[in-house]
């Protein structure tokens, strides 16, 4: 336990008493306090010495009280850590000692005007406690300044007619000694205030940067969850997010087999697998300027027509779905176990919005979304398959097979037409 204290008090000493939780203005006079504490510990006793090598033999009683009242408050303030009382005592003593000192030795003159290092206590307030709070100290030193002054006026004759305390060489020497030491202390005090905010500055923008990066990450996150009008809609409003658009086309593609695929690969491969594909899915979602709803799976979902960024966007997603089968057929460092693709395409309305508060996702919903599912379940392997609707979009620009007629859950008999690709004509224009 002892060991222990021990151990939290050297490390206070060290850090000048600045706790963790700190704010920068805090840390800044705790530091300024300790820096003054150990100038005028200094100074005190440089003073005591110049004084004896000059000649006069003052007592080293008051110096050496001035240190342990400093270095005792500042080691109290350490093992309690209560600053304000800390610095209110150190405060009261440059404000009194240098006064005690003067009138010690005798008048103003006598003394070289050692009360001028009082100042050091409003100024100190300025500094460590704030600008407000320090006219009370100001006020104090005028005062004890202007009673220090009477006092000599009142006794000017009876002081003149005793021989001086201090010879006039020493006391010359002194006034100016005095007045550079208060100068040069304040100049330091002032100097390290500037050096330490200018720290604070530092880190303060250091934090501001990495609170940049973090926030420009979570965007991008947020970016790559949801569309970018839809996150500022989130991010600048609680309401719900439901839009209904009168024309979108959907597409789903599923891989053909994966299940049986995925039964002899270890969830590593299997992860590895999906990513490859679906990553090169969302490159050419990012190409066509469509928007990637999720994957569900093995399933990927994409549509068209929700923003303005595409101008045709069932062609749009045409050309991606031929695209995606090229892609699957074609590179094999994508497509390493040489999958196939079902891929359905539906046209129509949807309502398309954010559902919950937690782990949200951007979706569709509408029987649009539910006929591009069905499509793409009765589709064939490596082939596009699309409803009646998109291939009225689709008829002028593409090429299809002979329309089928297929058996859909929940709708029937529903005419289907199988993509084969753009037509010359409009290739080069695509």
């Amino acid at each position: 336990m002892a060991v222990t204290s021990c151990r939290t008090f050297l490390a206070r000493l060290r850090t000048a008493g600045v706790a963790a939780d700190d704010p920068e203005e805090l840390r800044l006079q705790k530091s300024l306090l300790f820096f003054a504490t150990g100038l005028i510990c200094f100074a005190s006793v440089a003073w005591l010495l110049i004084y004896w090598q000059l000649g006069p033999r003052f007592s080293s009683n008051l110096p050496f009280a001035l240190q342990l009242l400093l270095v005792g408050n500042l080691l109290l303030y350490l093992w309690t850590l209560n600053f304000n009382f800390f610095r209110q005592v150190q405060l009261a003593l440059f404000l009194f000692m240098p006064f005690v000192a003067q009138w010690s030795i005798g008048s103003f003159i006598d003394a070289s005007g050692i009360s001028l290092w009082a100042l050091l206590a409003p100024i100190g307030a300025v500094l460590f406690i704030g600008p407000r709070e320090s006219g009370a100290w100001f006020f104090a030193y005028v005062f004890l300044t202007v009673l220090s002054g009477g006092f000599d006026f009142y006794l000017a004759d009876s002081l003149l007619a005793q021989p001086p305390k201090v010879p006039l060489r020493t006391t010359a020497f002194f006034f100016a000694l005095n007045f550079v030491a208060v100068s040069t202390i304040v100049y330091l005090l002032l100097r390290y205030a500037d050096g330490e905010k200018h720290k604070a500055q530092q880190r303060l923008q250091e934090a501001h940067r990495l609170l940049q990066v973090e926030q420009d990450r979570s965007e991008r996150l947020l970016l790559n969850i949801l569309p970018g009008p839809i996150a500022k809609r989130l991010k600048d409003s609680d309401q719900t997010i439901a839009d209904g658009f009168a024309e979108v086309s959907v597409m789903f593609a599923d891989i053909v087999n994966f299940t049986r695929v995925a039964e002899g690969l270890t969830p590593q491969q299997v992860f590895s697998m999906l990513n490859k594909i679906f990553s090169s899915f969302d490159e050419l979602a990012e190409k066509y300027e469509l928007e990637k709803i999720k994957t569900i799976g093995d399933a990927y979902m994409v549509a068209a027509g929700l923003n303005d960024a595409c101008r045709n966007p069932a062609e749009s997603l045409a050309d991606m779905a031929l695209e995606m089968c090229a892609l699957l057929h074609h590179d094999f460092s994508v497509n390493e176990m040489h999958l196939e693709l079902r891929i359905g395409i539906g046209t129509g309305p949807v309502v398309a919005g954010v559902v919950g508060k937690k782990k949200f996702i951007y979706d569709l919903w509408g029987d649009t979304v539910n006929v591009a599912s069905r499509v793409t379940t009765e589709g064939v392997p490596g082939i596009v398959q699309v409803d009646q609707r998109t291939y009225w979009r689709l008829c002028n620009s593409f090429d299809f097979q002979e329309p089928q007629t297929i058996q859909v859950k929940g709708k029937g008999s529903m005419i289907v037409h199988r993509l084969i690709g753009r037509r010359a004509a409009t290739r080069v224009s695509a």
